[in-house]
C-alpha cells in the first residue's frame, strides 16, 4: 500500500462545456477552452498538462490518482520508486512525515538524523562519502577492512548520498 500521509488525489474528468470558461490551467497558465479537462489536487489541468514529474507520463490518460510529495505530482510506479512503500525509517523504524527529507542507501530511507556512522555516530550529509555493507552505514574513515594494500585503500563500493527532492 502507498504511504497513505501523502496526498493521493483522484483525477477527475470534466466536461469543458458549461460552468468552466475562463478556468486556467495550473500546469501551463493556459485558458482551458478544451472539450474536457481534469480536476486535481483542488486545480484544473489540461489533459496534456497533468503530467508525472519524472516520467512525464500524462496522468489523465495514464491512471486515476496521482500523488504529491516534494512539490512534485508523480505517478504511482514513480512514487513507489522515490519514496518507497513503508515511509518507515530503516534505521530506527519511526515513521517519516511525507515534508520531511530523507537519506537513501541501497534502497533503504532514513530520517536525516538517524543516517549515522555505526562506529563513530557522525551523522553523514548529503554529499558525504560512505560505506554501506551488509546493511551497515560506515563514514569514510570508519569502514571495516579500511587497512592499506601496498599503500592504496582496500577497494570497497562506495556511494554516494542524495536526498528525494534530487532523483529525477
Amino acid at each position: 500500500m502507498v504511504n497513505s500521509r501523502v496526498e493521493a488525489p483522484t483525477v477527475a474528468v470534466m466536461g469543458g462545456s458549461g460552468g468552466t470558461a475562463g478556468r486556467s490551467c495550473a500546469g501551463c497558465g493556459g485558458r482551458i477552452a478544451d472539450r474536457f479537462l481534469l480536476f486535481s489536487m483542488e486545480q484544473y489541468w489540461h489533459t496534456r498538462c497533468l503530467k508525472c514529474s519524472c516520467c512525464h507520463a500524462q496522468l489523465g490518460e495514464y491512471s486515476s490518482t496521482c500523488y504529491s510529495k516534494g512539490g512534485m505530482i508523480l505517478c504511482k510506479n514513480d512514487y513507489i520508486r522515490l519514496f518507497g512503500h513503508s515511509g518507515a525509517c530503516s534505521a530506527c523504524g519511526q515513521s517519516i512525515p511525507a515534508s520531511e527529507m530523507v537519506m537513501r542507501a541501497q534502497g533503504n530511507v532514513y530520517h536525516l538524523k538517524c543516517f549515522t556512522c555505526a562506529t563513530c555516530r557522525n551523522r553523514l550529509v548529503p554529499g558525504d562519502r560512505f560505506h554501506y555493507i551488509n546493511g551497515t552505514i560506515f563514514c569514510e574513515h570508519d569502514r571495516p577492512g579500511g587497512g592499506l594494500l601496498g599503500g592504496h585503500p582496500t577497494p570497497l563500493q562506495t556511494n554516494s548520498m542524495m536526498s528525494d527532492q534530487k532523483v529525477c
